[in-house]
């Protein structure tokens, strides 16, 4: 008897329910379609409302409220449809713009609906969720430091970040062509904030005339996607008589100074040799008178 009392009060809830919740739902806000924003970007959001009830609704306000974001409006800030037949929905559109200092993140755009249902005003509020998003733009340049062929030498890395976002978890792994790497092929930067730079070094020995710097950088996006890019570099390089006319390394001049020296001492030794001749003369000379 119990069990019998219990499934009526079920089936008499959920009755009541289905029939009840029509009413107490409202209407169906959601976004329907919306344009990547990036900060200074103009971009377009649709919002779609849903009318839910048993009877046609009228004079549809959706207004948004854009109070201490960093979004304006391009245009204006709320739409307005006559009507919306009941099981139907219409699109509300709006062109907004991110300042172009806006922080990425998510935001909040709060919203007030307004319209006539049987012949009664009626209120919903509520929020829209929307994304500035933040692309990263890493550019890369390298250094040489005794770029010598058959030398050993260092490349320096140098990787700027452009773009709105921070590049997270940034590392980056070498593969030599033209040189032997003589650290580790693997570095691993960590993070590299907007606009700003790290650097990283490599020491390497040069063996070929024509070397390039080939690397694979990876990060993570502001969204946490795994982004990979490759770099591929040119590298000078010069022979020892190069770096010398070019300054880059100092002329070795030690066996020039020995030769000077010696060339000093076997003079000094000639000198002494022909006077100790003349002198000998000399004497002769004068024993002979």
């Amino acid at each position: 008897m119990f069990m019998i009392k219990t499934n009526i009060f079920i089936f008499i809830f959920f009755t009541m329910l289905l029939v009840l919740l029509p009413w107490t739902q409202a209407l169906v806000v959601q976004i329907a379609e919306t344009e990547i924003l990036f900060p200074g970007s103009v971009g377009n959001i649709t919002i779609e409302i849903e009318n839910i009830f048993n009877e046609d609704i009228k004079d549809v306000t959706l207004k948004l409220d854009f109070t201490g974001l960093p979004l304006i409006p391009v245009g204006s800030s709320q739409e307005f449809f006559e009507e919306i037949q009941e099981d139907d929905e219409e699109d509300f559109v709006f062109t907004i713009k991110a300042a172009n200092d806006a922080t990425p993140g998510d935001y909040q755009i709060p919203y007030i609906v307004t319209y006539v249902l049987e012949d009664e005003q009626k209120t919903n509020n509520g929020t829209i969720g929307i994304t500035i998003n933040a692309d990263i733009k890493i550019e890369f340049s390298v250094f040489q430091e005794n770029q010598i062929i058959n030398k050993e030498g260092t490349i320096t890395l140098t990787l700027v970040n452009k773009g709105f976002a921070d590049a997270k978890f940034v590392s980056v792994k070498v593969f030599p062509e033209g040189y032997t790497l003589l650290s580790e092929d693997t570095v691993y930067i960590g993070k590299i904030d907007s606009d700003d730079f790290e650097t990283t070094t490599f020491r390497v020995f040069y063996q070929e005339d024509d070397p390039v710097f080939n690397a694979r950088i990876e990060y993570s996006d502001f969204n946490n996607q795994k982004k990979i890019e490759t770099v591929s570099l040119p590298l000078k390089i010069y022979t020892v008589e190069e770096a010398t006319k070019l300054g880059l390394i100092e002329e070795n001049k030690t066996g020039l100074y020995i030769g000077i020296v010696l060339t000093l001492i076997l003079a000094g030794i000639l000198y002494r040799v022909i006077r100790k001749q003349r002198r000998k003369q000399r004497r002769l000379s004068e024993n002979t008178r």
